[in-house]
């Protein structure tokens, strides 16, 4: 089997832990894979969870902050086309850049960062 054909497996431990048959093709086995995976998250799909997409930070006084009106301009800590933070329930989980769809703001997650959880 070459590197291209080779199929990640799921965590062995458990006793719902499923290796697809020896028979199958490389895509079939991926999709039986992916379709336990979905099936046993089924059950956190219904939860709410925040996400927040922070373009960048100031800090400034109160009577500042009240001075603002339609038009202010706000200096950030970040530079045009510097990756954005992607938070999900307070914590950093990605960054990713500013996307226009349609006529609507999106965001594109470039990099999934991975944190160590103690």
């Amino acid at each position: 089997m070459t590197d291209d054909n080779k199929i990640p497996l799921p965590e062995l431990e458990g006793a719902g832990a499923m290796v697809p048959p020896m028979d199958m093709s490389a895509e079939q086995a991926a999709a039986e894979i992916t379709n336990a995976t979905v099936s046993d998250l089924e059950a956190v799909f219904d939860v709410p969870v925040k996400v927040s997409a922070v373009l960048g930070r100031t800090r400034m006084d109160v009577g500042d902050l009240l001075k603002l009106g339609p038009g202010a301009v706000l200096e950030l800590d970040r530079k045009v086309g510097e990756a954005i933070d992607i938070y999900v329930n307070n914590r950093l989980i990605a960054r990713g850049e500013v996307v226009l769809v349609e006529d609507k703001l999106g965001v594109t997650m470039t990099e999934i960062i991975k944190s160590d959880r103690n």
